[in-house]
């Protein structure tokens, strides 16, 4: 089934890898123009490269920006004035017992994970609105609904991007743009991948003894009892991004392996 997105222009953020980049490789197979992002031109270039080799014809570009600052999310918006898809996925975690958050780090987070996407969906909606198409897609995680007692301050934060999709899609009522939260489970992204190895090692275990851990002790209610692949989630993204997902707009969809116990 064809998404309807071939030639339409998708800014991916934190796309140089794990979700963001599954989510750019995904579009761009469905003939989407795809902007790749990260924090250095070193990562940019590599995934571009990447990206390429896996789908041949893929139209790629990218742009090299933190956008945890004003600053980085002004150069996006300076090389790429206008883009008909939207994905929000850069964002960042940390384990951190909660006496333990300062107000320095409540802050990173915040302008990481929430105000990154708004800065750029604020610019982004006007142009859409104008054209009367195009999607926006905030990349959560099921920590927004259940709050992980390990990084209270990234669950929060997840929260308010769910809160953000669903207000910003009440204001494109009755356009055809819409804005959706997804929330993914445990994924094996880089950075997760990174954490298990660094518990395997403290603990003298193998990784996939790590793995089993963490679902035993800090996810028991994982249906999936695994962590998902990039690409699994990137499939619900992509769909989300699609033509034929005209009538999917404020919802926050999961993708996350059954750990939230609730059934809506």
């Amino acid at each position: 089934m064809s998404l309807g997105v071939s030639a339409k222009l998708a800014l991916v953020t934190g796309s140089t890898a794990g979700i963001g980049f599954a989510a750019a490789e995904a579009l761009a197979r469905e003939g989407a123009h795809v902007i790749i992002n990260g924090r250095t031109p070193a990562r940019v270039e590599t995934a571009r490269a990447r990206l390429r080799s896996t789908v041949p014809n893929a139209q790629v570009d990218g742009v090299a920006a933190d956008l945890s600052t004003a600053a980085g999310c002004a150069s996006v918006i300076a090389a790429f004035p206008q883009a008909d898809v939207l994905v929000n996925n850069m964002g960042i975690f940390e384990p951190q017992p909660f006496e333990e958050i300062s107000d320095a780090d409540w802050l990173r987070f915040f302008e990481a994970n929430v105000l990154s996407g708004v800065r750029l969906a604020r610019h982004y909606v006007r142009g859409m609105r104008t054209r009367n198409w195009g999607r926006i897609v905030f990349v959560s995680s099921e920590s927004g609904v259940q709050i992980p007692k390990e990084m209270i301050h990234y669950g929060v934060t997840k929260t308010a991007q769910i809160s953000v999709a669903r207000g910003l899609a009440e204001t494109l009522a009755s356009t055809n743009v819409t804005v959706n939260s997804v929330l993914p489970g445990p994924t094996a992204s880089e950075g997760v991948g990174n954490f298990i190895t660094q518990l395997a090692a403290a603990s003298g275990k193998d990784a996939a003894a790590v793995e089993r851990e963490f679902f035993t002790t800090a996810r028991p209610s994982s249906i999936l009892q695994r962590f998902a692949t990039p690409a699994e989630v990137a499939a619900l993204i992509a769909w989300v991004c699609s033509a034929q997902a005209s009538a999917t707009t404020g919802a926050a969809l999961r993708v996350d392996g059954g750990v939230v116990r609730a059934i809506i």
